[in-house]
């Protein structure tokens, strides 16, 4: 009865946390809600009118949303570069961002579902998804597993973090006998989310340019460059206008991580590019669409061209360790870096594995207007239910929020 008495008392502090703050809180909260909206009204449009209103076709029928689901699995897989040195090493530099790296998972795992029911067309089809009632291909399909894992790993983020900060609320440590397993579990799932999700598009023989044995490394080389990248980013805000202070060690330890992904990264693209170019066969044709174009056709060779300067400009940025220590090219280079990645691990990714059809045919894609706005109001999401975590979280930690001092 206590625990339910407790747990009341933490929902209703956390709403009136949240529901509170300065100016530039409330606008950047408002500003969310309107994308928000604006997504769900594109999305009431492809609702009515099918998947017609998006530019994908029987040709090419992945576009802008598996490309972001893609990416943020990544995002959602680089949690486990703050959870292992901080529950497993036992290191406590990692500590004060663990949580926040943690609440980033969920919210990005959120977004990874919402792009999923977006791509499925409405929510009123995934009762096919559900064992026992739809058809659940267990274990034949990699989608199987995929819907398994992901769910498995918000499962896992969610629990976590909340007995700690359940722990923490009510001025107890956590055991770490309860949680130090899940994590160590974590670590592991992390991993296998990954390579579940790249296994879903290696074993397509089908698609020569996703049946690549490469493909699943390099999926969590570039997850564990983007996804610190991001917690940098989130840690330099939080640090800014919180009272919930990062240690400069930190974040320097994290852009070690970032910059060794990173050149692991393009040691595995100048690898494929070899694969895919010296001894060319007719399965190289999707490579040669999005690096170089195919029979006039190049409406990616801006994007990917982009994508690999920024790489290279970034990693051999970080490369040197003056420059990475410098905070101000630290956090340039992990924003490009993250654009980066979110282009290379999308559109460079997705995309180019339709084209060209199977009889030859290009028919290059295009994104609608309709489908810009679902993603935005989808990324809207993310943010949001992040700020909402964090500010709780962070209010617990720095120990505004504690259910002894009303009693």
């Amino acid at each position: 009865m206590k625990t339910l008495r407790v747990f009341g008392s933490l929902v209703k502090d956390s709403l009136d946390i949240v529901s509170k703050g300065s100016m530039r809180y409330n606008i950047w909260m408002g500003a969310l809600t309107f994308i928000m909206l604006l997504g769900m009204y594109c999305y009431s449009i492809q609702l009515e009118e099918g998947l017609s209103v998006t530019g994908m076709t029987d040709r090419v029928s992945w576009g802008l949303y598996i490309s972001n689901f893609t990416f943020l699995v990544g995002v959602a897989a680089a949690a486990v570069m703050l959870v292992m040195p901080t529950y497993v090493l036992k290191d406590i530099d990692f500590k004060q961002a663990v949580l926040i790296g943690e609440g980033l998972a969920v919210a990005a795992l959120i977004m990874c579902l919402a792009f999923v029911v977006a791509d499925m067309g409405g929510p009123s089809v995934l009762w096919h998804m559900i064992p026992g009632i739809g058809v659940f291909n267990f274990p034949a399909s990699m989608l199987t597993w995929d819907v398994i894992v992901l769910n498995g790993y918000l499962f896992i983020n969610i629990s976590i973090p909340f007995y700690i900060l359940f722990r923490h609320y009510q001025g107890k440590d956590a055991n770490p006998k309860v949680y130090v397993p899940g994590a160590i579990l974590s670590v592991l799932w992390a991993v296998g989310i990954h390579l579940v999700t790249a296994f879903l598009y290696q074993g397509l023989q089908a698609r020569p340019f996703w049946n690549n044995a490469l493909l699943g490394p390099r999926f969590l080389a570039s997850a564990f460059a983007a996804g610190p990248a991001l917690i940098i980013l989130v840690l330099a805000i939080i640090r800014s206008f919180t009272a919930f202070k990062i240690e400069d060690k930190t974040i320097k330890k994290i852009a070690l991580i970032v910059t060794v992904a990173a050149q692991i990264n393009l040691i595995m693209l100048v690898s494929e590019l070899f694969k895919e170019f010296y001894a060319p066969t007719h399965h190289s044709e999707s490579a040669f669409y999005l690096f170089f174009g195919l029979e006039g056709k190049t409406a990616l060779l801006p994007w990917i061209w982009t994508a690999i300067s920024l790489n290279v400009l970034t990693t051999v940025l970080l490369t040197f360790g003056k420059l990475r220590n410098n905070f101000k090219v630290l956090y340039f280079c992990c924003f490009i870096l993250f654009v980066a990645i979110w282009i290379e691990k999308g559109f460079g990714l997705i995309v180019p594995g339709f084209i060209p059809g199977p009889y030859g045919k290009i028919a290059e894609y295009t994104p609608t207007g309709i489908e810009v706005g679902v993603t935005l109001g989808i990324w809207a999401l993310g943010a949001f239910v992040f700020t909402i975590l964090a500010k709780t979280a962070i209010g617990i930690e720095v120990g505004k929020l504690r259910f002894r001092a009303k009693e």
